[in-house]
């Protein structure tokens, strides 16, 4: 006979979003289940955020010490070897997963292995080792998302990969052409390239990373030439076939491109399928996302959807708050999604982060929005420390002094962006940036002086109009 498992909130899936979720709804003092068919931390902790980051950092650390020179430091010939790289990444997502379910149990949460499926609103079937069936008062959906496949150009996992394949790679390929120019894409292209590899980027877009703008665009595009990477933008991959030597791309209206492997980074798709919704009488929406409030409540109560399978970013920070949103709703509290203040980091060789809304974005609303833009090259910790390509820019309106959005290219941007995060989620205006004091001399010096770029009042800066 099948065992029967009673809990006040469960939650399928424990990635980012799931894992947060969990645990907030236990420390509201909750009987708790968390449900899970593969390992704790999901995709970002395994596949995603974090393996990616590790291997970035591999490639961080030889870029400082190929520059040693400039610093008067003396270091010899340069190596690596990229397998032990990728054992250490290995040993890292090991600790974390390790850490994970130590503060899971901690939280007195019970992990299920296993696939689940609704066989109604308030019941799951759950396939695993021990198969069981599971009843909740409530219940979150936090199945995430995963590397989309195309048709034309399936991968193989051994010459054309996608995001999570190449993961596994132990020996660099000499040439790689990454279809997509994506933050995925991206990220790949700047580690591989600072790795030695030959890297091009195929993007059917007129620009590589556009959901960011067109000046955080054509700054990145710039870097990435400077760094040997080839950039072709406007093309249409139409297939891929294998060669002896390793792929052959080919794209429409163009001769075919020859490299020796292939990511494909052209997307993410939803994981709903195969959860039974219709026996639950949730709602789906455009591309297998599961439709929410700002509650993270589906149309049926009592069944909450967060993170990637909602559709709404698929950021694991955002799957992390929408988690923190949904539990407090689910345990009779109350939680209320807001999206205007989502900071997005791309981690690349420049960083590049981003928050609120772009200029064009701003302008295509009917704002009266403008710019402050700051570089690098002015800021004193940027030029000691030799970190001094990039920018930090403000968008604001012009009425109200309202920050509308920032973005930031250059080193340490991922940290950089949270003051701006902070400043647009409690509605500050330009002048209360512009008023703080700012410790000399720090990168956040960049976002004083924009503020103040944006108003037209510069200090270390010249003014627009000479005086």
């Amino acid at each position: 006979m099948t065992e029967t498992k009673k809990f006040d909130v469960v939650v399928i899936g424990a990635g980012p979003g799931g894992y947060v979720a969990a645990i907030k709804a236990a420390q509201n003092r909750k009987k708790v289940a968390l449900i899970e068919k593969g390992l704790l931390g999901g995709t970002c902790l395994n596949v995603g955020c974090i393996p990616t980051k590790t291997l970035i950092a591999n490639a961080e650390v030889m870029h400082k010490i190929q520059h040693a020179a400039d610093f008067g430091i003396t270091t010899g010939p340069i190596s690596f070897d990229f397998g032990k790289m990728k054992q250490r990444k290995d040993s890292v997502l090991e600790k974390m997963r390790k850490s994970l379910g130590g503060l899971i149990q901690s939280n007195g949460i019970e992990v299920i292995k296993g696939v689940a499926e609704f066989t109604g609103p308030k019941e799951l079937k759950v396939k695993g080792d021990a198969s069981c069936l599971v009843q909740a008062d409530a219940i979150i959906i936090a199945t995430g998302s995963e590397p989309l496949e195309i048709g034309a150009f399936p991968c193989d996992h051994k010459v054309v990969f996608n995001s999570t394949s190449i993961l596994e790679l132990t020996e660099l390929p000499k040439t790689l052409a990454i279809i997509g120019g994506g933050y995925i894409g991206c990220e790949f292209a700047s580690l591989y390239a600072a790795l030695g590899v030959k890297v091009t980027i195929l993007e059917a877009l007129p620009s590589i990373v556009s959901l960011q703008g067109k000046t955080v665009s054509d700054a990145l595009t710039a870097a990435f030439k400077k760094q040997g990477i080839d950039i072709r933008t406007g093309v249409v991959v139409e297939g891929i076939d294998k060669t002896a030597a390793g792929a052959s791309v080919r794209l429409k209206g163009l001769p075919a491109f020859e490299c020796d492997k292939v990511l494909v980074a052209v997307g993410r798709k939803i994981v709903s399928a195969g959860l039974g919704l219709e026996k639950a009488g949730v709602q789906v929406g455009e591309k297998g996302a599961i439709v929410v409030n700002d509650r993270m409540e589906t149309n049926v109560p009592g069944i909450y959807a967060i993170g990637d399978v909602t559709g709404k970013f698929l950021l694991a920070h955002v799957a992390s708050h929408q988690g923190v949103v949904a539990a407090a709703n689910a345990t009779g509290q109350e939680g209320t999604m807001h999206y205007d203040a989502v900071p997005a980091v791309i981690f690349t060789m420049p960083e590049v982060a981003t928050v609120g809304k772009t200029l064009e974005e701003a302008l295509a609303a009917g704002m009266a929005a403008k710019t402050g833009r700051f570089p690098f090259m002015a800021l004193g910790k940027a030029v000691a420390s030799m970190e001094s390509d990039g920018f930090a820019e403000v968008v604001i309106d012009q009425k109200t002094g309202a920050i509308l959005g920032a973005q930031v290219i250059g080193h340490d941007a991922a940290s950089l962006i949270a003051e701006m995060a902070l400043a647009i989620a409690n509605e500050l205006t330009v002048d209360c940036v512009a008023e703080t004091i700012h410790a000399h001399p720090t990168l956040p010096e960049a976002w004083l002086e924009a503020s103040l770029l944006a108003v037209d009042t510069p200090i270390h800066f010249p003014p627009k109009i000479k005086r």
